[in-house]
């Protein structure tokens, strides 16, 4: 028995490994393991009703990442993404001296980055290549400007009597731009802090000097503004006399944070960024007379953090994407849609219906033919126990492939990955759950449970998931209810939280939440989906593969 174990955990080790190891080809991994002669296996394909299901406003505060930037998809429309968040000082009520001069207020938000392996050989620069960055990469340019945002943005919701987290939404712009200061905080003579605003890859240098030697530092690439230092002398250093700086809640009621207003500008091809704002600050550099000798003057700093309550604010211009808002908008929920529109933001969804929605039988205890029970017939036939054996058959594997569809994406940019769920419960489905793989970044892990795009073969760009141990549920547990899955966009696989809608996918459904890492994504793909037209090659269907029963 204890050999039996040793040699059961060596197994274990080895097929993790052999998954891992086979990243590239996982799409593939399920036709290796049952061979061309399928082992005796047995192979069949189901049908899948697939439909669109348009995203309107959705929850996109406090978000692990944001989008900042104007995004122009050909397929998709323009998605422009402007952001909010409060700010919280570093030490709350500093002592603030005398005959204070302010010199320079600087906002800095990293950039998500890549070192590359060699600085410029005539600078010595460290060069950097940007992750996350979406559009035309070289020539994409922003009009950005940053003004004091006016809206109070509370940390409870008084509708559900001070219990839970209050909520901001994709849609609510107005709100924002009603209230906004007078004047945009940054440099107004500087075009690439404003009408033309770039996101940098070069490394951010500083000079200090000390005892007359100077000395140049690097930092990694960020967004690095220069903001209105008289602005903040009135509105930060003379406000700690009356005490507006005594708490962070204080400070953030009186100073309600940053709204970061993206535009395009003007003939610029757009560019966005997605942005971890939680790591970025605002410094107030001053200086004030020396508490011993007035005639001196010290420098200091005052150091704001931007965190404390988010949003992320999108606007979605379709003009120009009509058979996406036409599939989005109008989805032939009967007979299924020929391409599925999946788009992240406020986007668009795929909604899975497993099985022929055909209900004319079923079976008893002992496999005979009764009338229709409320369960599909495909479902039923699976779940028959043999009459000799007594006994179901034994599925070794199920997958889902999303077939891309190559005419309607054209030269878009393809996401990496798509994320598959039971859209009924708003939850993960079994498989997700089990699958222990993991990888080098938010994108690439869950080697087994699938998603990630194949590009194997360059004309037949594929999205595979392993779902065996949800179907093994429906068919072993009769009382299994056969759910509706979603398919959606992700930045990040790992994260499986959901998000509400402003209001329900369609009235009087209960589809109100959609998966976090989708409202984050600006990307979208379109799929072959399982209408009749599609070709047989292409159609998105549920393939299993199962021994029946000796």
């Amino acid at each position: 028995m204890h050999n039996n174990s040793f040699f059961k955990k060596i197994l274990i080790v080895i097929t993790v490994v052999f998954f891992v190891s086979c990243d590239k080809d996982f799409n593939s991994i399920g036709d290796d393991l049952v061979g061309n002669d399928h082992f005796g296996l047995e192979r069949k394909s189901f049908n899948v009703l697939a439909y669109n299901q348009k995203i309107n406003a959705v929850q996109s505060s406090n978000l692990p990442v944001n989008a900042l930037g104007v995004y122009e998809d050909a397929v998709f429309g323009t998605t422009t993404a402007s952001f909010v968040t409060q700010l919280t000082l570093a030490s709350v009520n500093p002592v603030i001296g005398n005959n204070v001069e302010v010199d320079s207020v600087i906002l800095s938000v990293p950039y998500f980055n890549t070192p590359l392996p060699n600085p410029d050989l005539e600078s010595g620069e460290n060069l950097y290549r940007l992750d996350s960055l979406y559009g035309n990469k070289d020539l994409g340019k922003i009009k950005l400007s940053i003004y004091e945002n006016g809206y109070f943005m509370r940390d409870l919701d008084p509708e559900t009597g001070f219990l839970e987290a209050q909520r901001y939404y994709t849609n609510q712009i107005s709100d924002f731009e009603t209230l906004k200061g007078s004047v945009a905080l940054n440099d107004a003579a500087d075009v690439s802090q404003n009408t033309a605003f770039f996101f940098n890859p070069k490394a951010v240098k500083e000079t200090t000097t000390t005892n007359g030697e100077a000395a140049t530092t690097q930092s990694v690439p960020a967004m690095r503004l220069a903001l209105n230092k008289n602005y903040f002398k009135t509105k930060i250093i003379d406000a700690a006399a009356s005490g507006k700086l005594v708490t962070n809640d204080v400070f953030k009621n009186y100073f309600r944070g940053l709204y970061f207003k993206v535009e395009k500008s003007g003939s610029n091809p757009g560019v966005l960024s997605m942005m971890n704002f939680r790591a970025g600050t605002v410094t107030i550099y001053y200086k004030e007379d020396s508490s011993t000798d007035n005639t001196v003057k010290v420098s200091k700093s005052i150091l704001l953090n931007l965190t404390g309550n988010t949003v992320n604010l999108l606007s979605n211009d379709v003009t120009n994407a009509t058979d996406y808002t036409n599939a989005a908008t109008n989805p032939d929920i009967a007979a299924g849609d020929e391409k599925l529109y999946v788009k992240g933001g406020e986007g668009s969804m795929a909604v899975l219906d497993l099985f022929d929605q055909t209900d004319n039988l079923s079976y008893d205890a002992n496999g005979n033919v009764q009338g229709p029970n409320g369960v599909y017939d495909e479902l039923d036939e699976l779940r028959r126990k043999d009459p000799v054996t007594g006994k179901r058959v034994l599925i070794n594997e199920a997958n889902l492939v999303f077939h891309m569809d190559h005419t309607a994406m054209g030269a878009n940019k393809i996401p990496g990955r798509i994320y598959l769920y039971d859209l009924t419960n708003n939850t993960t489905i079994v498989d997700y759950l089990f699958d222990g793989t993991t990888g080098t970044n938010s994108k690439n892990g869950l080697l087994i449970y699938g998603g990630l795009l194949n590009t194997t073969n360059t004309d037949d760009k594929t999205y595979k998931f392993r779902i065996t141990n949800h179907i093994r549920n429906l068919i072993q547990n009769s009382d299994s209810t056969n759910v509706k899955l979603g398919v959606v966009i992700t930045e990040d696989i790992n994260n499986s939280a959901m998000n509400k809608l402003r209001l329900p996918l369609q009235p009087g459904t209960t589809l109100t939440k959609v998966p976090q890492a989708s409202v984050m994504s600006p990307l979208g793909v379109v799929l072959h989906g399982s209408k009749s037209s599609v070709p047989a090659d292409k159609k998105l269907k549920l393939e299993i593969y199962y021994t029946k029963p000796n």
